[in-house]
């Protein structure tokens, strides 16, 4: 890192004029020695200051930062002089002693520095975990369940709004909304299911999704929540890893559900619900390919109200449903959600982000992920806050919604938030009144734009996966960073960035352990597993080989386990965190590893937001793999020249995507997660699309159209890369 000269100039200053108040305390000395003093002086300012020392940060930053070199400073030549003089030792050794002295010094100040700079931010969370580990203890010990927890809830707050459909207006009180819970456990008990049976719900967005599972669950029956989304083989593999017992469908999936209900267990019970299968069928019962599909609204329609007599056998540390994984780099996951996890999430979501129990959050997430049905959701279940349910997000709609329905929290996941800045600009987002936006994926590129132009007070960014327990926090709204580990307290929240090799797998030392980073690398984020800890445990898929692949063991400490995120992280000085990329996504080109999330977001921000996907492809003979970048152009036609110029001035050569393809749009995921892996699959080949392709030339400094010609004579090595 280069430093400015009016930076070092500053410091050299300061440095000269210690040195020179440190030389008159010797002057009247007769010792022989005292220039020779004189230059161990500046030899042990030289070694402190060293060449950390930046000009980066703020003012404030800055003077705090010479301050504590020059207190440190005075701290190193006292002591060397202290030593040569006081303690009478030859000079010969005073400098050995100087060094040992200096090096003790530098690293307690710099100890000192960290824990000056981030004391407030690591006490707030520390308030915010004892809060939850005492709640989620008191619930153990209690053998809480959240249906038991949310009729706490319905207590304090019988007739307060729980859940507002946007779709139609409807409006649920706490009180409704726990009567239709009931209207679901006598329907399941009706069924003859059990404890431990499975339900999978295949809906989109709407309240009798929260009243489904959650009525299943206060019965010990578990809902397997499927992305609405799947058709075909993943919808089928979702409903088979399950176990599922019944499938419940919304009206609007009926044709996705016929095309596999032919492949569906003989046993498997179907029920739908909406009002479209209602008018278009004149029977109450109809016909896919053999298998009678039940009227799920006549059934609650005319079930009790009140609570059932069952006594729930399930605890805290019991199952409650299961939310599957995205499927980005495979088949979708399906992942154990416990009572206590639920909780657990919901609770540092509320205390972590300064949310009111008098707050209206608005939710256009899908209720099949764990952002919209835990982190949203569960505030209203657990806390007594209003969540408006949108059906399916809308970028048009955001700003009016939240104006419509008073909403003072939002939540965001993945590209919404690009998505938005997209937009035109529109009266209504200068008229809401919503104070926190929180969620997950808001792009460093794009985080500032977004507060300043929708004036939001306060980003609570965080970082997880629904079965992690390493998830983390950013409690004091860091620019952008997903979370932090404590620096001066690194083992009260014990996960880690360790390192990795080129293939992803991860890297031991001579004695098998796993070897952690510096601030500054990037590593494999992993948490230690303790079963016995709810905030630690880790609960893992139905599939047992699935969750064998995300444990790693003597990592921290030999026989010790912990859970492997699959995500590359970086963190500063300070601790705080910072996403780099998917550890399979991040590849390796002209000896550089180059990160496809933050190459994504310098080509989004240089095409005014577009949807861009930038992942590694192989070229014969070539190492490692190069960049391709699939673009959907956002508005206008696509300027090449133009866009070559931009991304010549704003990325590394190595960095810089080797091809580009031109799409309509760009494959995302119900959450917003960007689909590459069929983009891998077909490469740069011309024949796979009739979509633009380029090749950068890199001796012509430009991109070229991708003919079969040109493919040829880069298979063949022909070409010059």
């Amino acid at each position: 890192m280069t430093h400015s000269p009016e930076c070092h100039k500053t410091k050299m200053t300061g440095t000269i004029a210690l040195n020179q108040r440190l030389l008159k305390i010797d002057e009247a000395s007769p010792h022989p020695h005292t220039v020779h003093k004189a230059k161990i002086t500046q030899i042990g300012s030289k070694l402190f200051y060293g060449s950390k020392l930046t000009c980066g940060g703020t003012s404030e930053s800055i003077t705090a930062d010479n301050n504590m070199q020059l207190i440190s400073g005075a701290v190193v030549c006292l002591s060397v002089l202290g030593a040569v003089k006081l303690l009478s030792i030859p000079l010969v050794w005073g400098l050995p002693v100087g060094l040992v002295l200096c090096v003790a010094s530098r690293g307690f100040c710099e100890f000192m520095h960290v824990a000056l700079r981030t004391i407030k931010r690591d006490l707030m969370c520390l308030v915010v975990i004892l809060r939850v580990r005492f709640s989620m203890k008191s619930n153990l010990r209690r053998r809480s369940t959240i249906p038991s927890l949310f009729a706490q809830i319905v207590t304090r707050y019988p007739d307060k709004p729980a859940l507002i459909y946007e779709a139609t207006g409807e409006v649920w009180s706490f009180r409704e909304l726990q009567e239709r819970c009931h209207a679901v456990a006598h329907w399941v008990l009706a069924q003859g299911w059990a404890e431990g049976d499975v339900v999978a719900l295949y809906m989109e967005s709407q309240p009798l999704v929260v009243a489904l599972w959650l009525g299943l669950a206060a019965v010990g029956v578990e809902a397997a929540l499927i992305n609405h989304n799947l058709r075909q083989r993943p919808l089928l593999h979702c409903v088979s890893v399950s176990g599922a017992r019944a499938l419940v469908f919304g009206t609007e999936l009926a044709e996705a559900v016929s095309e596999v209900s032919s492949s569906l267990q003989p046993s498997m019970v179907l029920f739908s619900c909406g009002e479209q299968l209602q008018q278009q069928q004149e029977e109450e019962e109809v016909k896919l390919h053999s298998l009678p599909v039940q009227n799920l609204d006549d059934l609650l329609a005319s079930s009790p109200k009140h609570p059932p007599n069952y006594t729930l056998r399930k605890e805290f540390n019991d199952r409650l449903f299961y939310i599957y994984t995205s499927g980005t780099t495979g088949m979708p996951k399906a992942a154990v959600v416990v009572h206590s996890r639920y909780f657990r999430i919901a609770a540092f979501g509320f205390h972590s982000f300064g949310m009111r129990h008098d707050d209206i959050i608005y939710n256009c997430l899908p209720l099949y992920h764990s952002a919209g049905t835990i982190m949203g959701v569960g505030q209203c279940l657990l806390f007594g806050l209003t969540v408006v349910i949108r059906r399916k997000f809308s970028a048009t709609h955001f700003w009016d919604d939240c104006v419509k329905y008073n909403c003072t929290v939002t939540q965001y996941i993945g590209e919404i938030c690009r998505y938005l800045l997209a937009q035109p600009v529109r009266p209504s987002e200068a008229h809401h009144r919503v104070r926190v936006a929180f969620g997950n994926g808001l792009r460093p590129s794009v985080w500032e734009e977004f507060v300043q132009r929708f004036r939001i007070r306060r980003v609570g960014e965080f970082y997880g996966a629904t079965e992690c327990n390493c998830s983390l926090i950013n409690i004091d709204g860091k620019v952008g960073s997903c979370g932090f580990s404590s620096r001066i307290l690194p083992d009260f929240y014990p996960i880690r960035l360790v390192r990795m090799q080129e293939d992803g797998k991860l890297h031991r030392d001579s004695q098998g352990l796993c070897v952690p980073c510096p601030p500054g690398e990037p590593g494999m984020l992993v948490g230690l597993i303790n079963p016995a800890d709810p905030l630690r445990r880790f609960d893992g898929y139905a599939d047992q080989d699935s969750t064998n692949q995300k444990v790693a063991h003597n990592v921290f400490k030999t026989g010790d386990s912990a859970y492997i995120s699959g995500d590359v992280l970086v963190m500063d000085e300070y601790g705080y965190m910072y996403f780099r990329d998917r550890s399979g996504d991040t590849f390796r080109w002209r000896g550089e590893n180059v990160s496809t999330t933050e190459v994504e977001g310098v080509l989004s921000g240089l095409l005014g937001h577009s949807d861009v996907a930038v992942y590694g492809v192989s070229v014969p003979g070539v190492e490692g793999k190069a960049g391709m970048a699939a673009i959907a152009p956002a508005g206008g036609p696509f300027d090449i020249d133009a866009f070559t110029m931009a991304v010549q001035k704003a990325l590394p050569s190595y960095a810089r995507p080797l091809f580009l393809r031109l799409m309509p749009s760009v494959d995302t995921t119900g959450t917003f997660k960007i689909q590459k892996m069929r983009l891998q699959r077909e490469g740069y080949r011309p024949q796979e699309t009739s979509e633009d392709m380029y090749f950068l030339n890199s001796r012509a400094g430009s991109y070229e159209p991708v003919t079969d010609e040109l493919y040829s004579a880069i298979m063949e090595g022909e070409v010059c890369l």
